[in-house]
């Protein structure tokens, strides 16, 4: 075993409560080492949605997440001391049951576990810090309530101290939010602890700061937030904090804080801990700049959660709106068809733009829904803007294919360069949940793979002379496309890639004119797993502090635990049936494609029979990104959000084609024969 640790658990720390003179301590902490927000979910009481002091703490122990009993945060249990130093957590038992009713299956005591077989000793500081330091029976081998009982820290290769005085403080007011002068009083009583604890820390030690939970009371007890991580010593100097976990510059989790004590008493990281070391993440501002910084990540996360629900359900009704009024434009009012066929692109671009958006701070602004709503239409509308800015604007997949491929090679480019654009997106991850800091969510995979098979279509069409060219293009950028969604270090989206794989065999297979059979399509799906599978392995084959959440499914298998993974998530997609909006979208877009433009007009043929007339590819994309969002449907988590994302991008750019298509037949009579749209074939290679 090498070095010395010491973490400092500040629960309900964030990082507007740093101040130069209110919080001296933390704050030349933060100026000389490395800093990063940290999301602290856990398993949270049953209706409220905050991480307890104790779940907090009992997560360290554990390196996975763990829970308390009870139905909201009760009072930290207090050790039963020995006359040795020693003391006992009581009721241990009842909280390692606990563990075992959550899906997580949490251990607690691993931490203690691993540093006692290596020959460590452990000190607790505070009856919080006992609960990280036990060990898997309960007991805690130096225990002390206060610094000032525990003055000499040199014989413990990791102290754990806890300065919880913000968690035990009311707010003033309980409409404040928890930022009056009771709160600001216990900021700085829990600084002033942490300096005690500092001032005790050996030479040559690693220091770890982190705000373990939020602080539940009557003003915040239901809001949740990102926290401080701090780590300062050893291999932290002056920057910015990262983990494998996250994948993302300034933001850590907290069951990473298990993983990180190991790393630095050069222990392995214990089986069942699924968090990764801290490690440096690049230069970092001032901590009179970063610490603001931090504190903006925070209220992104906070703004988010107010605007997500309100903003899908504006989305939700302009979509139906539209439908509706295009319903009545294509059957009744030609002269409208070019407002109708314009929009129907703005409305194909707003998926994209949704993450687009996240390059403008609108959280930030005093009315942050207007200026979400604001900088998502204005992304649309620049998409559409250069959907229509060249001649192929007058070909019928001209705009939608600059749509698609601009949602294609923009969330690409994103998962390539750290999926930046998701963090906070509405349609993203918010790390305050922490349930995806990295690679595709299911939302942005529905745009990005609708994305980009309409854009395989759309290239088939303009290379239609050249069918061999056109067939190696598609099947090319098809592979690069499923390979960035899957690939552990891009995407690493395990439901994705059958999804996509089944989707773009389809495209490819209409548009080369060849038949898509049951048994064609079973192979592709056993191809599509099989291909996961085996992108997975290679995902478990890397050391276990480099693999993201493909290798641990593998690991999971062979731990006997992936049938309870599979089952927990074929729960969460039956569950996302209740999302009335979503679903209510998923089937209204699938009527009016269906019901609206592949029936007749007032004018003859259906408009999407004249679309595939002049375009039979765009059937082939149309089919094919049905298919990979329906199959998503039921092998993902999010469930009918997947096919409701993909619908609001697939159904409008097919409503600009047919359009198009509309503008440029002759009009005919209602009694004009014509065929169901379905029944139009694309030509042979």
């Amino acid at each position: 075993m090498t070095g010395r640790v010491v973490v400092i658990g500040v629960p309900g720390l964030r990082w507007d409560d740093l101040d130069p003179r209110r919080t001296p301590a933390l704050w030349e902490l933060a100026a000389r080492g490395s800093s990063a927000s940290l999301s602290t979910r856990t398993v949270p009481p049953e209706g409220l949605p905050v991480t307890c002091p104790a779940a907090g703490w009992l997560t360290v122990s554990a390196g996975q997440r763990a829970g308390a009993p009870g139905t909201g945060c009760g009072p930290l249990p207090e050790p039963v001391t020995g006359a040795d130093g020693t003391a006992a957590i009581p009721n241990w038992s009842e909280l390692v049951a606990v563990q075992q009713e959550s899906p997580f299956k949490a251990r607690l005591g691993l931490l203690a576990d691993a540093v006692n077989a290596a020959g460590g000793k452990i000190a607790a500081i505070g009856p919080g810090a006992a609960l990280a330091a036990a060990d898997r029976s309960g007991r805690i081998a130096t225990y002390a309530a206060t610094p000032a009982a525990l003055p000499d820290l040199t014989p413990y290769a990791l102290v754990v101290a806890e300065a919880g005085e913000i968690t035990g403080a009311q707010p003033d007011d309980p409409a404040d939010d928890g930022r009056g002068q009771a709160r600001r009083a216990a900021v700085s009583a829990a600084d002033r602890t942490v300096a005690e604890v500092l001032a005790k820390v050996p030479a040559g030690s690693t220091v770890l700061v982190a705000g373990l939970s939020d602080s539940p009371g009557r003003g915040e007890g239901s809001i949740a937030h990102l926290h401080v991580a701090i780590a300062a010593g050893g291999p932290y100097g002056h920057g910015w904090l990262t983990a494998a976990s996250t994948r993302q510059r300034a933001l850590v989790t907290i069951t990473d804080v298990t993983t990180t004590v190991t790393h630095l008493l050069g222990l392995p990281t214990p089986e069942g801990a699924v968090g990764r070391a801290w490690s440096g993440g690049g230069a970092a501002p001032p901590v009179s700049e970063a610490a603001p910084g931090l504190a903006d990540a925070d209220l992104a996360s906070q703004v988010l959660r107010e605007v997500r629900e309100p903003f899908f359900i504006t989305l939700v009704a302009a979509q139906l709106l539209f439908y509706g009024l295009a319903a009545l434009v294509i059957r009744r009012h030609r002269r409208m068809l070019t407002t109708t066929r314009v929009v129907a692109t703005v409305s194909g671009a707003l998926p994209v733009s949704i993450f687009l958006a996240q390059l403008v701070p609108w959280w930030g602004f005093t009315h942050p829904m207007p200026a979400l709503l604001g900088t998502i239409l204005g992304f649309a509308v620049l998409v559409a803007g250069l959907a229509y800015a060249g001649p192929w604007r007058r070909h019928v997949l001209g705009p939608p294919a600059v749509v698609a491929g601009i949602s294609s090679l923009a969330l690409l480019a994103d998962v390539v360069t750290g999926s930046r654009l998701q963090v906070n997106a509405v349609a993203g991850y918010e790390p305050v949940t922490g349930g995806r800091f990295y690679g595709f969510g299911n939302m942005a995979f529905a745009v990005y793979s609708t994305g980009t098979i309409l854009l395989l279509a759309a290239v088939a069409c303009a290379l239609r002379r050249r069918p061999r060219l056109a067939v190696a293009v598609c099947v090319a950028y098809g592979l690069l496309a499923i390979a960035g969604d899957g690939w552990p270090t891009w995407g690493a989206d395990f439901g994705g890639v059958p999804s996509f794989v089944l989707g773009v065999a389809v495209c490819v297979l209409m548009v080369t004119g060849r038949r898509v059979s049951v048994l064609r399509l079973g192979l592709v799906a056993v191809a599509g797993v099989v291909l996961i599978m085996l992108i997975a392995v290679a995902d478990w084959l890397r050391p276990a502090d480099r693999r993201t959440h493909l290798g641990a499914f593998v690991q999971q298998i062979i731990g006997g635990e992936g049938g309870s993974v599979v089952g927990r998530k074929l729960g969460a997609m039956l569950h996302t049936l209740g999302n009335l909006p979503l679903t209510l979208l998923s089937v209204v877009a699938l009527a009016f494609l269906f019901l609206v433009l592949a029936r007749p007009s007032r004018w003859g043929a259906p408009a999407l029979s004249l679309a595939y007339e002049r375009a039979p590819e765009l059937r082939a994309g149309l089919f094919g990104a049905l298919t990979a969002a329906f199959t998503g449907f039921l092998i993902n988590d999010s469930g009918i959000a997947i096919p409701a994302m993909a619908l609001t991008v697939a159904v409008p750019l097919t409503l600009a084609a047919s359009v198009r298509a509309l503008q440029t037949t002759p009009p005919t009579t209602a009694a004009r024969s014509s065929a169901p749209a379905g029944a139009t074939a694309p030509p042979s290679p």
